[in-house]
């Protein structure tokens, strides 16, 4: 009878942790799985800051929400989406209340850690094209080395027209920062994780094959042929550009269960897409 009422006064006072799973229906779980779906599209398809917000706004429309312009009557019930220069956006669903009483707004940054390409960035060194880097968002430099990378952005060409890069997605050619192998890493090895990979080291491989009939920067020009040809550009393109690399691989479930996520980008458009949706 003592135990009994020591474990009734235990679970009326005590804060006893549970495990999400058990606090669930069946019904919420099946809810939960189906929105974790979703947040893994989220996540391939917005893998930079434009990316995001061309992928929030398909969802908005899909959803009724139409683009604000400055001037634009609205009324109450109203959904308005405004898109800040491509890299920004702001959805309002108009309430019947005047400001003065308050309203419920909700923001969170969809950038994450990545390396942004140079003004200048391709070079050529040792018969190898490579692209010079800058990391941006706290990046741990030793994470970045011998993993599949891709590349997106825009590029304003001379005419005044803009164009969408998208490099290294599903089964297409990967990028790739080298390293050292390990019988050749002795020094390396003795430095600290800060030390043992500097930013000056980020550079991304991005060719190797000369291009033919030419006697200097064979492989160099090979790869600004490559890219004269798909997106029009040249050299001095890359100063109107706006190019940025990151990870190339999709979100894999993680685990035998499947009950976790692994994919780029979770800091912080985990929070922005539950505020999307």
């Amino acid at each position: 009878m003592a135990d009994k009422k020591k474990n009734e006064l235990a679970e009326k006072l005590l804060y006893a942790p549970k495990n999400g799973y058990d606090r669930l229906t069946a019904a919420e779980e099946a809810a939960m799985n189906a929105y974790c779906e979703d947040y893994k599209k989220f996540l391939d398809g917005g893998k930079t800051e434009r990316l995001c917000v061309d992928y929030c706004i398909a969802l908005a429309e899909a959803r009724g929400f139409k683009p604000y312009s400055k001037g634009m009557k609205l009324k109450a019930g109203d959904k308005v989406y405004y898109s800040n220069r491509g890299k920004g956006i702001m959805l309002a669903v108009i309430g019947t209340e005047d400001l003065s009483h308050g309203a419920n707004i909700g923001a969170a940054h969809t950038d994450a850690p990545r390396l942004d390409l140079k003004p200048r960035p391709l070079y050529e060194e040792s018969e190898m094209a490579y692209l010079k880097t800058h990391h941006y968002g706290g990046i741990r430099k030793y994470q970045w080395v011998t993993m599949p990378l891709s590349l997106y952005g825009v590029v304003a060409l001379k005419d005044g027209s803009v164009v969408n890069v998208a490099l290294g997605e599903g089964n297409e050619p990967k990028f790739v920062i080298t390293d050292l192998l390990p019988h050749l890493a002795a020094d390396q090895m003795r430095k600290t994780m800060a030390e043992g990979i500097t930013g000056e080291q980020l550079r991304v491989l991005v060719g190797s094959e000369p291009l033919e009939g030419e006697e200097s920067s064979r492989v160099k020009k090979q790869i600004m042929q490559l890219l004269n040809e798909k997106y029009g550009m040249t050299e001095e393109d890359f100063l109107s550009a706006e190019l940025e690399v990151v990870p190339g691989f999709d979100v894999r479930d993680i685990g035998l269960d499947r009950s976790l996520i692994g994919g780029y980008g979770h800091d912080d458009r985990v929070c922005a897409y539950a505020e999307l949706k």
